[in-house]
């Protein structure tokens, strides 16, 4: 059984290797997701998400600024992002590169993700959109 640490580390290596099959490994396979859409997502609806965001977002990028462990959790900040080539919540490509910050409580089991919960600044990424104009 792989350790949580590595996991999260070939999850992130893979990430920004393109690799979206091998990022998708982090998560176990009742993995349930909060924090993103209609909630909790599954096994099925966490690989659409990822799935429709690579497709807006091509090759996008994954920085992890800090990674907190206890136990058999892990709390990330993060950003990614990227070009905006393709249609994303509704939103058609604007062409516009990206970024957006987060952090996530990640619990693993067996090794791998069974259980994530993540706050996201998606209004920030819709004011990078154009979608929402920018606070005054």
């Amino acid at each position: 059984m792989p350790e949580p640490r590595e996991t999260l580390s070939a999850a992130l290596e893979s990430w920004n290797a393109g690799d979206l099959a091998g990022y998708l490994q982090l998560y176990h396979d009742d993995i349930r997701i909060y924090g993103i859409g209609h909630e909790p997502l599954g096994p099925a609806e966490v690989k659409a998400f990822y799935d429709d965001f690579w497709a807006a977002f091509p090759n996008p990028s994954l920085v992890f600024h800090d990674v907190l462990w206890s136990g058999d959790t892990a709390t990330v900040r993060f950003s990614t992002g990227g070009r905006h080539s393709g249609p994303f919540m509704g939103v058609p490509a604007t062409g516009n590169e990206v970024a957006l910050s987060g952090i996530t409580t990640m619990r693993f089991e067996d090794g791998r993700c069974i259980e994530r919960h993540t706050c996201a600044d998606l209004l920030g990424l819709m004011v990078q959109l154009g979608v929402i104009p920018a606070p005054a």
